[in-house]
């Protein structure tokens, strides 16, 4: 398919990051099949983290593009919403979730890298949260490999419930490991559960490897608590997660008896 879009964003993205001078360090991306179709699993710690993971697909070839799927609310979007079809990712409406799917599985086998965040949403604790089996279900039914990686370090740009902060210098860590080859026979719950496991490893790794804190950095919001940070536990993350969804609900409701 013509891409006048999404290279633009590539070219354009990486000139911004270029001026940021951001230390973009990829670990494990021949892990990325040269060809043919792949769901690419990645945490999600950012608003940025599909450009970063990305990045790693284009090391093994300039003409792997990933198609990420997001939330239908961003495709409503004026702007976003334009440049999210115009590079042909994929909308996601949590009412009718079964299209998602089925166009993400059509994309696969047609060769198409296909991006998913199984935890759905940001991870305000930094830390994985619980997992969805989609992509464990699509990659099985698409006969695709499932590519497990991780970010680090996206979330000092840009990330839920904090300021927008394009610091200079930030180093941004992505590291990819070995694919996962489901079957339909496989029960996805359990592939879900392996997925979750070598990501938790990768996250680790990329954590061990990113450049120590500078002395007398005391803002250390972005570092999940079990390293120091100062970032929501599992637990407190997820009742704020609540608080969120309920108002959401609330405000649905509320637009809905109006209308």
């Amino acid at each position: 398919m013509a891409e006048l879009v999404y290279r633009p964003v590539i070219g354009t993205a990486l000139a911004f990051f270029k001026a940021l001078d951001l230390k973009i360090t990829v670990e494990g991306a021949d892990a990325i099949p040269r060809t043919g179709g792949a769901v690419i699993a990645t945490n999600h710690v950012g608003y940025l983290d599909f450009v970063f993971a990305g990045l790693a697909a284009r090391q093994v070839g300039k003409d792997r593009l990933v198609r990420f799927l997001a939330k239908k609310e961003v495709f409503d979007k004026r702007i976003p919403g334009a440049l999210m079809r115009g590079m042909h990712h994929i909308s996601v409406d949590r009412d009718a979730g079964a299209d998602s799917y089925r166009n993400a599985v059509a994309a696969l086998r047609a060769g198409e890298l296909i991006g998913m965040f199984p935890e759905a949403t940001i991870s305000r604790s930094f830390c994985l949260k619980e997992f969805k089996n989609g992509a464990a279900r699509m990659a099985a039914e698409a006969g695709v490999p499932l590519v497990p990686s991780v970010v680090w370090g996206t979330q000092r740009l840009l990330t839920k419930g904090r300021p927008r902060n394009f610091q200079r210098h930030v180093a941004i860590r992505v590291h990819v490991g070995p694919a996962l080859r489901p079957t339909p026979a496989d029960d996805p719950t359990e592939v879900t559960e392996e997925l979750k496991t070598r990501m938790q490893v990768l996250l680790e790794a990329a954590q061990a490897a990113y450049p120590d804190i500078p002395a007398g950095d005391d803002d250390r919001w972005w570092l999940p608590a079990h390293l120091g940070g100062t970032a929501p536990t599992l637990e407190q993350a997820g009742a704020l997660d609540a608080e969120d969804l309920a108002a959401r609900r609330a405000r649905r409701a509320e637009r809905a008896a109006k209308g």
